[in-house]
């Protein structure tokens, strides 16, 4: 049984208004205006919604657009706010889409190679800045070699083809080098948000660490020394011990509570 009550066709219409103006808005090269609402009004109305979208992708990623000519900077936004359809309505989850956008349909073929590993280096600032985790205190990792370990929440271990953090105007690699790039970028308990860039054995070390909900210092480091199958292993254990004195003492790990003496 249809219902044909005019509250049911008001609806229908208004929901059908809403696509028809949404459509506009994104993309109005190959949509058509409403029909009952003034050019210029919806110009007006693009207008603001674009410049709020671009203002939030300047913010967030400034080396992106320090990067791009105004012309590439404007037709990014453009090709994002026309293809892109967020899966949230909060503005602070528009970096995010924009990663999104960036990594599922880009049509990256005249982009710079690093363009979506940039952004993600970028958008790793501003999530971490309005992470709801809580930050670790600073903690004495004197007896850290008996101590069970764990990875901050608000650190995060990254590897990346290109060096992202030295990317600019001035540096723009067209291939990636040998070497990846590894980096740790956490929230300290001074709300600010550092990046540090690390070796491939920190790295792993980090790896092993985030693997576990909280592992044993000693088995930590008996496990990288392991697998690089160094011949002197009392030497990676010793630097591997040294590395995570400091990155307890930055508060990218923490020491849990069930530490035991030898």
């Amino acid at each position: 049984m249809h219902d044909n009550s005019p509250e049911t066709e008001m609806s229908v219409d208004f929901k059908a208004k809403q696509l028809e103006f949404s459509a506009y808005i994104r993309n109005p090269e190959n949509n058509p205006p409403p029909v009952d609402v003034q050019p210029q009004r919806m110009a007006m109305y693009r207008e603001l919604f674009f410049n709020n979208i671009d203002s939030f992708l300047s913010a967030n990623f400034p080396v992106l657009q320090a990067i791009l000519d105004d012309r590439q900077w404007f037709e990014l936004g453009q090709d994002f706010f026309a293809k892109h359809v967020s899966r949230s309505p909060h503005f602070s989850k528009i970096p995010e889409e924009f990663l999104d956008y960036l990594q599922n349909e880009r049509d990256g073929s005249n982009d710079f190679p690093f363009m979506l590993e940039l952004a993600h280096y970028e958008w790793v600032e501003m999530a971490l800045s309005i992470a709801k985790e809580t930050v670790p205190d600073r903690q004495n990792p004197d007896n850290l070699p008996y101590q069970r370990i764990r990875l901050s929440p608000l650190a995060w271990p990254l590897a990346y083809q290109y060096p992202v953090q030295k990317i600019s105007p001035d540096f723009l690699p067209e291939t990636a080098p040998e070497q990846a790039t590894f980096l740790v970028v956490y929230r300290d308990p001074d709300d600010e948000v550092n990046f540090i860039e690390i070796t491939p054995i920190t790295y792993r070390l980090l790896e092993i660490i985030q693997e576990h909900d909280e592992v044993l210092v000693e088995d930590c480091l008996k496990q990288v020394t392991e697998e690089m199958n160094h011949p002197n292993p009392e030497m990676i254990i010793a630097g591997g011990l040294q590395i995570l004195k400091e990155l307890a003492e930055k508060t990218i790990i923490t020491v849990a509570d069930l530490g035991r003496q030898k």
